[in-house]
Protein backbone atom coordinates (compact mmCIF):
# COMPACT_ATOMS: atom_id res chain seq x y z
CA UNK A 1 0.00 0.00 0.00
CA UNK A 2 1.70 3.14 -0.85
CA UNK A 3 2.24 6.21 1.26
CA UNK A 4 -0.09 8.62 -0.04
CA UNK A 5 -3.33 6.07 -0.23
CA UNK A 6 -2.11 5.22 3.63
CA UNK A 7 -2.72 8.60 4.44
CA UNK A 8 -6.09 8.90 3.01
CA UNK A 9 -7.01 5.83 5.06
CA UNK A 10 -5.49 7.23 8.18
CA UNK A 11 -7.41 10.34 8.13
CA UNK A 12 -10.71 8.61 7.04
CA UNK A 13 -10.49 6.22 9.92
CA UNK A 14 -8.71 8.02 12.99
CA UNK A 15 -12.13 10.52 12.50
CA UNK A 16 -8.93 13.69 11.95
CA UNK A 17 -9.42 14.85 8.45
CA UNK A 18 -6.93 17.42 8.03
CA UNK A 19 -8.05 20.00 5.27
CA UNK A 20 -5.45 23.27 5.61
CA UNK A 21 -1.81 23.27 4.36
CA UNK A 22 -0.61 23.52 7.78
CA UNK A 23 -2.61 20.34 9.04
CA UNK A 24 -1.41 18.58 5.92
CA UNK A 25 1.65 19.06 6.84
CA UNK A 26 1.43 18.12 9.87
CA UNK A 27 0.06 14.47 8.96
CA UNK A 28 3.59 14.36 6.50
CA UNK A 29 5.63 14.46 9.16
CA UNK A 30 3.75 12.03 10.96
CA UNK A 31 3.65 9.73 8.66
CA UNK A 32 7.18 10.27 6.94
CA UNK A 33 8.80 11.65 9.60
CA UNK A 34 11.50 14.57 9.36
CA UNK A 35 11.42 16.52 5.92
CA UNK A 36 12.67 18.97 4.15
CA UNK A 37 10.61 22.19 3.38
CA UNK A 38 10.91 20.85 -0.25
CA UNK A 39 10.27 17.42 0.69
CA UNK A 40 6.74 18.81 2.37
CA UNK A 41 6.44 20.77 -0.83
CA UNK A 42 6.60 17.78 -3.16
CA UNK A 43 4.21 15.83 -0.83
CA UNK A 44 1.35 19.00 -0.78
CA UNK A 45 1.92 20.10 -4.50
CA UNK A 46 3.55 23.23 -4.04
CA UNK A 47 6.78 24.92 -3.83
CA UNK A 48 9.40 24.11 -1.07
CA UNK A 49 9.23 27.86 -0.14
CA UNK A 50 5.56 27.72 0.36
CA UNK A 51 6.16 24.77 2.15
CA UNK A 52 8.78 26.54 4.83
CA UNK A 53 6.84 29.44 5.36
CA UNK A 54 4.19 27.00 6.52
CA UNK A 55 6.44 25.49 8.36
CA UNK A 56 7.71 28.82 10.29
CA UNK A 57 4.15 29.64 11.06
CA UNK A 58 3.96 25.87 12.59
CA UNK A 59 7.16 26.53 14.29
CA UNK A 60 5.88 29.57 15.87
CA UNK A 61 3.17 27.68 17.24
CA UNK A 62 5.22 25.13 18.59
CA UNK A 63 3.73 22.47 16.77
CA UNK A 64 7.09 21.82 14.72
CA UNK A 65 10.89 22.40 15.26
CA UNK A 66 13.71 22.23 13.18
CA UNK A 67 17.03 20.54 12.89
CA UNK A 68 20.03 20.64 10.83
CA UNK A 69 21.99 17.84 9.13
CA UNK A 70 25.39 17.75 7.53
CA UNK A 71 25.40 16.43 3.82
CA UNK A 72 28.44 16.88 2.36
CA UNK A 73 29.63 20.39 1.12
CA UNK A 74 27.72 23.32 1.35
CA UNK A 75 24.97 24.78 4.24
CA UNK A 76 23.37 21.57 6.46
CA UNK A 77 20.35 21.08 5.02
CA UNK A 78 17.08 21.52 7.55
CA UNK A 79 14.65 19.28 8.07
CA UNK A 80 11.90 19.91 10.08
CA UNK A 81 10.16 17.17 12.54
CA UNK A 82 6.81 17.57 14.72
CA UNK A 83 7.46 19.01 17.93
CA UNK A 84 5.92 17.20 20.96
CA UNK A 85 3.17 19.46 20.90
CA UNK A 86 2.65 18.83 17.31
CA UNK A 87 2.71 14.93 18.34
CA UNK A 88 -0.31 15.50 20.72
CA UNK A 89 -2.51 16.53 17.66
CA UNK A 90 -2.74 13.19 17.07
CA UNK A 91 -5.12 11.98 19.96
CA UNK A 92 -4.28 8.95 22.33
CA UNK A 93 -8.22 8.16 22.41
CA UNK A 94 -9.68 8.78 25.74
CA UNK A 95 -6.30 8.87 27.21
CA UNK A 96 -7.19 10.46 30.77
CA UNK A 97 -10.31 8.25 31.48
CA UNK A 98 -8.13 5.32 29.88
CA UNK A 99 -5.24 5.45 32.35
CA UNK A 100 -7.90 6.68 35.67
CA UNK A 101 -9.76 3.53 35.09
CA UNK A 102 -6.59 1.13 34.73
CA UNK A 103 -5.30 2.87 37.92
CA UNK A 104 -8.50 2.16 39.43
CA UNK A 105 -8.14 -1.71 38.62
CA UNK A 106 -4.75 -1.96 39.68
CA UNK A 107 -5.66 0.18 42.97
CA UNK A 108 -8.74 -1.93 44.10
CA UNK A 109 -8.49 -5.43 42.26
CA UNK A 110 -4.07 -4.90 42.01
CA UNK A 111 -2.11 -5.98 39.35
CA UNK A 112 -3.53 -9.44 39.20
CA UNK A 113 -6.95 -8.63 37.79
CA UNK A 114 -5.48 -5.94 35.37
CA UNK A 115 -2.84 -8.68 33.83
CA UNK A 116 -6.61 -10.68 33.11
CA UNK A 117 -8.24 -7.62 31.09
CA UNK A 118 -5.29 -8.05 29.17
CA UNK A 119 -5.26 -11.21 28.78
CA UNK A 120 -9.14 -10.57 27.67
CA UNK A 121 -8.29 -7.97 25.11
CA UNK A 122 -5.27 -10.14 24.06
CA UNK A 123 -7.71 -13.13 23.48
CA UNK A 124 -10.78 -11.41 21.64
CA UNK A 125 -8.18 -9.32 19.06
CA UNK A 126 -6.11 -12.45 18.27
CA UNK A 127 -9.65 -14.04 17.21
CA UNK A 128 -10.95 -10.95 15.21
CA UNK A 129 -7.72 -10.96 13.57
CA UNK A 130 -7.41 -14.69 12.81
CA UNK A 131 -10.99 -14.78 11.26
CA UNK A 132 -10.05 -11.42 9.11
CA UNK A 133 -6.73 -13.50 7.86
CA UNK A 134 -8.49 -16.65 6.46
CA UNK A 135 -7.89 -17.00 2.76
CA UNK A 136 -4.17 -15.21 3.48
CA UNK A 137 -1.69 -17.70 2.12
CA UNK A 138 2.33 -16.44 2.62
CA UNK A 139 3.45 -14.44 5.05
CA UNK A 140 3.52 -11.34 2.88
CA UNK A 141 -0.61 -11.45 2.56
CA UNK A 142 -0.91 -11.72 6.47
CA UNK A 143 1.44 -8.92 7.24
CA UNK A 144 -0.41 -7.01 4.62
CA UNK A 145 -3.76 -7.86 6.21
CA UNK A 146 -2.45 -6.98 9.87
CA UNK A 147 -1.35 -3.79 8.37
CA UNK A 148 -4.92 -2.97 7.11
CA UNK A 149 -6.71 -4.38 10.03
CA UNK A 150 -4.31 -2.14 12.46
CA UNK A 151 -4.84 0.68 10.26
CA UNK A 152 -8.38 0.72 10.89
CA UNK A 153 -7.85 0.19 14.61
CA UNK A 154 -6.09 4.41 14.38
CA UNK A 155 -2.11 2.78 14.10
CA UNK A 156 -1.45 4.60 10.96
CA UNK A 157 -0.17 1.10 9.89
CA UNK A 158 1.47 -0.21 6.78
CA UNK A 159 3.23 -3.16 5.40
CA UNK A 160 6.63 -2.22 4.21
CA UNK A 161 9.72 -4.27 3.01
CA UNK A 162 13.58 -2.95 4.16
CA UNK A 163 16.07 -2.47 1.36
CA UNK A 164 17.36 -6.40 1.97
CA UNK A 165 13.79 -7.34 1.21
CA UNK A 166 13.11 -8.12 4.89
CA UNK A 167 9.34 -8.04 5.69
CA UNK A 168 7.81 -5.05 8.44
CA UNK A 169 5.06 -3.64 10.40
CA UNK A 170 5.23 -0.24 10.27
CA UNK A 171 3.01 2.03 12.91
CA UNK A 172 3.15 5.75 12.93
CA UNK A 173 1.03 6.40 15.79
CA UNK A 174 -0.20 4.51 19.11
CA UNK A 175 -4.04 5.42 19.63
CA UNK A 176 -3.51 3.51 23.10
CA UNK A 177 -0.18 5.48 24.27
CA UNK A 178 -1.25 6.45 27.59
CA UNK A 179 -2.45 3.48 28.45
CA UNK A 180 0.47 0.95 27.10
CA UNK A 181 2.97 4.01 28.93
CA UNK A 182 1.27 3.20 32.50
CA UNK A 183 1.10 -0.73 31.53
CA UNK A 184 3.33 -2.02 29.21
CA UNK A 185 1.54 -5.08 29.15
CA UNK A 186 -0.94 -3.60 26.74
CA UNK A 187 2.59 -3.68 24.17
CA UNK A 188 3.52 -7.27 25.30
CA UNK A 189 0.40 -8.71 24.43
CA UNK A 190 -0.26 -6.85 20.74
CA UNK A 191 3.34 -8.29 19.93
CA UNK A 192 2.03 -11.64 20.89
CA UNK A 193 -0.99 -11.52 18.91
CA UNK A 194 1.29 -10.45 16.51
CA UNK A 195 3.08 -13.48 16.35
CA UNK A 196 0.10 -15.70 17.40
CA UNK A 197 -1.74 -14.76 13.82
CA UNK A 198 1.17 -14.50 11.63
CA UNK A 199 2.37 -18.32 12.27
CA UNK A 200 4.56 -20.22 15.29
CA UNK A 201 7.66 -20.23 12.87
CA UNK A 202 7.40 -16.41 12.38
CA UNK A 203 9.91 -14.28 14.19
CA UNK A 204 8.11 -10.67 14.93
CA UNK A 205 11.05 -8.19 16.55
CA UNK A 206 10.12 -4.74 17.86
CA UNK A 207 12.85 -2.42 16.60
CA UNK A 208 11.18 1.27 17.11
CA UNK A 209 8.87 1.50 19.97
CA UNK A 210 6.99 4.89 20.44
CA UNK A 211 6.47 3.88 24.31
CA UNK A 212 10.40 4.58 24.68
CA UNK A 213 10.49 7.63 22.74
CA UNK A 214 10.37 6.40 19.25
CA UNK A 215 9.33 8.09 16.31
CA UNK A 216 7.09 4.93 15.67
CA UNK A 217 6.67 1.14 15.97
CA UNK A 218 8.26 -0.91 13.60
CA UNK A 219 8.39 -4.74 14.18
CA UNK A 220 10.92 -6.85 11.52
CA UNK A 221 8.95 -9.73 10.44
CA UNK A 222 10.71 -12.96 9.47
CA UNK A 223 10.54 -16.64 9.13
CA UNK A 224 12.25 -18.27 12.01
CA UNK A 225 15.81 -20.75 11.82
CA UNK A 226 14.96 -23.66 12.26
Amino acid sequence: MSSDILEKYAMEDTGWSPRSASERILMALKMHGALTSAQVGARLGTTGEAARQQLLKLAEEGLVADERRASGRGRPAVFWHLSEKGQARFPDTHAALTVEILRSISGVLGEEALERIIEAREATTQALYEAEMTGCGDLAARVEKLAELRNAEGYMASAERDADGTLLLVENHCPICAAATFCQGFCRAEQAVFKAVLGEDVSVERVEHIVEGGRRCTYVIRDAVT
